[in-house]
């Protein structure tokens, strides 16, 4: 359970810090400053107390001799897996300048996606927000006009006492979604088995998927460009897609690239990718041109990703107004009942 809990809060780099640190890095590099005064500055910056403390870690051990990189690795999972490991890569190729303008953008426009769909979703939420928050007053009211016998939603639940469990309740609830939202974000062990069963849902499989692979693709793009060993430069694209679907496939991929097999071969056998996506493998393989053939095949998935989410905002949009509606009709069936069980009782006396 305690390590759950770790992997869950255990405090990591806000995107919006991850994309201004890789602007930072690409402009400093492209200009030629050297990599210890660059981390220098960094740790010497104001920023949030957790942040500063691992560029502290990253800037000793640059200052010591060591690569950005293992500086990196030591902060543990506080920057991501994909960062990390193009730091090294640049380390090693001396590409930092445009590795970290490609990741800048990447995580800039991570950025915009989740702007975007927070306001698609806003209004929705604030229904919901409010459909609670009327449910609560009518618990308490309707409990307070009765002398706690008005139990108008049929849960027994009425008064101050009522809205007390109320409470609990709702905020039980909210919880268990933000932990499953963390755990989604985090791609713990755990929640595979659920990702696997999301992409089989039809109207969202369809979107996320193509999230994926439109994340794989640039993944794939970037990483061959900076001449990475190519089983490596797999296994990270794989990884990047933080998907159960394709983490389960890296060991086959790997082992068929490892017996001298193509990378359209390795995917073809792996199953489960489009036509375009192997197409796009094989051509770029037979003419020798397999990075510029995953770049274009990266801005048309990007293309797809931005459709892809709209249809995912329309889909998240639609089942908050459906759980919405569902709330209002059951209480208004329960309100109907019991002003029946009140006609019922008058007609008795």
């Amino acid at each position: 359970m305690a390590d759950i809990l770790s992997t869950l809060f255990a405090p990591r780099i806000r995107s919006r810090e991850l994309a201004q640190l890789c602007r930072r890095l690409s402009t400093s590099l492209s200009a030629g400053i050297d990599l210890r005064k660059v981390w220098q500055r960094e740790a010497g910056a104001s920023g949030r107390g957790a942040l500063v403390e691992r560029f502290r870690v990253v800037r000793d051990a640059v200052a010591a001799g060591d690569s950005m990189a293992d500086g990196l690795d030591a902060c543990g999972d506080f920057f991501p897996p994909l960062f990390r490991q193009l730091a090294r890569v640049a380390d090693e190729t001396g590409s930092g300048a445009e590795v970290f303008r490609q990741l800048a953008d990447h995580y800039d426009e991570g950025i915009r996606r989740g702007r975007i769909f927070l306001a698609a979703c806003t209004w929705p939420f604030i229904q919901l927000a409010a459909t609670i928050f009327i449910i609560g007053l009518l618990i308490w009211i309707m409990g307070m006009i009765g002398d706690g016998q008005n139990d108008v939603l049929g849960l027994g639940w009425t008064g101050t006492s009522g809205l007390i469990r109320y409470i609990l309740f709702v905020s039980c609830v909210g919880i268990a979604v933000a932990l499953l939202i963390r755990a989604f974000q985090r791609g713990v062990m755990w929640i595979r088995p659920l990702q696997r069963i999301v992409l089989q849902v039809p109207v969202v499989g369809g979107p996320l998927e193509t999230l994926a692979l439109s994340r794989l693709a640039w993944v794939m793009h970037l990483t061959m460009n900076t001449g990475m060993d190519v089983r490596r430069a797999m296994r990270l694209s794989l990884e990047s897609t933080n998907q159960a679907r394709y983490l389960d496939q890296i060991p086959a991929i790997d082992r068929w690239i490892e017996q001298n097999g193509t990378i359209h071969e390795a995917f073809l056998q792996a199953g489960g990718y489009p036509a375009e996506f192997l197409d796009a493998l094989q051509v770029g393989e037979e003419s020798g041109r397999l990075v510029a053939s995953m770049g274009h095949l990266s801005e048309q998935y990007q293309d797809r990703a931005r459709l892809a989410l709209a249809a995912l905002m329309t889909v998240a949009g639609f089942l908050v107004w459906a759980l919405v509606a569902a709330i209002i009709i059951f209480f208004i069936f329960q309100l109907f009942s019991f002003y029946l069980g009140v006609l019922h009782d008058a007609g008795n006396m």
